[in-house]
């Protein structure tokens, strides 16, 4: 099990950026599959994107192609999420997850541990 803490999340206007930083404890971290999610109020909860343990091509939703992007630091522990040319409807509750297994899911259901969230709101 991983323990997973998000921060950075706030206020921007459209087209702007945010960075998005979720820290890890444990061992297991380096060799776990990370994602991020996010849910809007009376939404469903999301995939945004997931990288695999090593750090290879990150998998992105269509929506944030392009404006977001993700990495790991497997030697700090952390993950983050760069978020370029926000928009209205990117306004959620983004939280870190991660799975069991090599694989890099995209169905929440996969996902055993996950963080509290942190909210981005994203005026117009």
């Amino acid at each position: 099990q991983v323990q997973l803490v998000e921060s950075g999340g706030g206020l921007v206007q459209a087209g702007g950026s945010l960075r998005l930083s979720c820290a890890a404890s444990g061992r297991t971290f380096s060799s776990r599959v990370m994602g991020w999610f996010r849910q809007a109020p009376g939404k469903e909860r999301e995939f945004v994107s997931a990288i695999s343990a090593i750090g290879g091509s990150p998998v992105y939703a269509a929506s944030v192609k392009g404006r977001f992007t993700l990495s790991r630091d497997n030697a700090k522990n952390t993950v983050s999420l760069q978020m370029n040319g926000l928009k209205p409807e990117d306004t959620a509750v983004y939280y870190c997850a991660a799975p069991w297994g090599v694989v890099v899911p995209t169905l929440a259901d996969a996902y055993g541990d996950w963080g509290q969230g942190t909210q981005v709101t994203v005026s117009s």
